[in-house]
């Protein structure tokens, strides 16, 4: 995460991980990952006080248009993980999400997500500029 700037909000999720998010071996199945990006990045936007469903209700999407992931270790059944979530501007009208997902003091996943900010119809629009704001 440290590719991300100082200014950036951090935000810290917690989860557990459910015995329905694992395979039989009770290993996280590895797309569950991606869930809990998602898990961080809505709460990131809450505490900014622009949830994506205001931002909906304004007309602004936030579609996912690249999506990376590296697993170092696995999360198990049971295991309480903490999502660590931070956002870069990349331009006005894109933003990315950089992802730790850590079990105590170990990481287990780090990753991103980088997002267009789409109008009601699917045109690039900008960030709103409270987003674009904070992350300047």
């Amino acid at each position: 995460m440290s590719n991300a700037p100082a200014t950036s909000l951090l935000r810290r999720t917690r989860v557990r991980v459910r015995y329905a998010e694992t395979d039989r071996m009770g290993v996280v199945y590895y797309a569950n990952y991606f869930v809990w990006f998602e898990v961080g990045r809505t709460d990131w936007l809450r505490d900014t006080g622009h949830s994506y469903r205001a931002m909906e209700e304004e007309g602004i999407q936030l579609p996912v248009i690249e999506a990376h992931c590296e697993y170092r270790r696995a999360a198990k059944y049971d295991d309480d993980l903490e999502i660590l979530t931070r956002a870069t501007l990349l331009t006005p009208v894109r933003i990315r999400f950089d992802y730790e997902i850590v079990r105590g003091d170990e990481t287990l996943v780090v990753g991103h997500t980088v997002h267009a900010a789409l109008d009601r119809n699917g045109r690039p629009c900008r960030l709103p500029a409270r987003v674009r704001e904070m992350l300047t």
